[in-house]
């Protein structure tokens, strides 16, 4: 069984009328999944606000108290806040707090065993620092998810970040903690924000092998990713063998996205979400919560995106080649103004790849070998063995 968490007053978490990270892209999703009956019978969950003491897990409560008091106080303040990148908006503790609580309303389903997979595409916020903002970030509800959950019968679990951007702030959270493996595919640090996430960042103390990290060189498309993606993750996730899955399903690595420079598109994001189904199935027995994340083509990519997310977690897959409802179409063009919207629920590109056969022959496959030579030693793997 599969638990989805939506509710439109999720929509409240809004930075602004011009800022990327538009609450549009998830009323568009839903509107998408529910006209392809992705959600036909599908009961959604609606979260509340995650209490003080949750959020407590991963931020400090001077933080708290600023993000709270933040509306009054207006711009450039203390603590990442009223910045162009997180600005303040009314009623920003509750908004924040809400996607917090629908991430744990989402591992709560997993760890009572109401549901095996859970999805909360409001989620994925992985930039919040415990006491700052960041990345459009005001709460990490990714963190206080994992940290919930170990608390409440796992103690092996495996964070797996896909966003075009490193996910710094969960690396932060358990960067020490030998319980929670955190991997990340993401663009090279050295010409994206945040500019972290090289493969020498590894973890510390307890914790040190447990951090793993793929930056990828601008202009990476599919089969190139994929490639990557399979060289690396489902070797470290067998070594880990954790009990859950967590993904953070950010799709600003398509090649239309505004703000970054990988080159994916919807097809090779879908054959990401199959794969973590996949892993899921191989090694948590079939436990998997996926969390949403970046992703600023707010009408051509998003919301088809999501949708196949939607459609992976609930096992009710869409081909590629399906029309774009009409109804869809209509509701979304005017918002859209002059912009063309896709016709398919997919790209048209082929996403089969060749397996990594080892070395270093391109820019990809050299960021293969030196992850897999900095990470892959610490599990017992032979990094330079391309069946490890």
């Amino acid at each position: 069984m599969a638990a989805v968490v939506w509710d439109e007053a999720m929509l409240g978490y809004d930075l602004g009328g011009s800022h990327p990270l538009h609450p549009i892209r998830l009323d568009l999703t839903m509107r998408l999944a529910r006209e392809l009956g992705v959600l036909d019978g599908v009961p959604l969950i609606s979260p509340t606000i995650a209490p003080d003491k949750e959020l407590l897990r991963v931020h400090t409560a001077e933080y708290l108290a600023a993000v709270r008091a933040a509306p009054d106080l207006g711009e450039n303040l203390p603590f990442g806040l009223g910045t162009s990148d997180n600005p303040v908006f009314d009623r920003m503790h509750e908004a924040s707090a809400l996607v917090v609580g629908g991430s744990l309303a989402a591992a709560e389903q997993i760890a009572s065993g109401a549901a095996t997979r859970a999805v909360n595409i409001a989620g994925g916020l992985h930039h919040a620092m415990p006491g700052h903002a960041a990345g459009f970030c005001v709460y990490n509800d990714c963190s206080v998810a994992i940290s919930w959950l170990l608390d409440n019968g796992f103690d092996r679990i495996a964070y797996v970040d896909i966003d075009v951007h490193h996910g710094d702030g969960v690396q932060a959270a358990f960067y020490s903690d030998p319980r929670v493996l955190t991997v990340s595919v993401h663009q090279h640090p050295y010409t994206l924000w945040p500019g972290t996430g090289q493969p020498s960042e590894l973890g510390e103390g307890d914790g040190h092998g447990t951090a793993v990290n793929l930056p990828l060189p601008r202009g990476t498309r599919d089969r190139q990713w994929l490639r990557a993606f399979h060289a690396v993750v489902p070797s470290v996730l067998r070594a880990f063998r954790p009990q859950l899955l967590v993904t953070q399903c950010g799709v600003d690595s398509h090649a239309e996205d505004p703000l970054a420079d990988l080159s994916l598109s919807v097809d090779g994001h879908r054959a990401a979400y199959h794969a973590f189904r996949d892993l899921a199935g191989e090694l948590t027995e079939g436990r998997w919560l996926a969390l949403g994340g970046g992703g600023y083509s707010l009408f051509r990519v998003v919301p088809r995106s999501w949708t196949h997310l939607l459609a992976t977690v609930l096992d009710r897959d869409i081909d590629p080649r399906t029309p774009v409802p009409a109804g869809w179409i209509a509701h979304t063009a005017p918002l859209a103004r002059d912009l063309a919207l896709p016709t398919a629920m997919g790209d048209g590109v082929d996403v089969a790849y060749e397996p990594w056969p080892g070395g270093g022959a391109d820019a990809v496959d050299a960021a293969i070998l030196a992850t897999r030579r900095a990470a892959l030693p610490l599990f017992g793997l032979d990094p330079d063995d391309h069946r490890d």
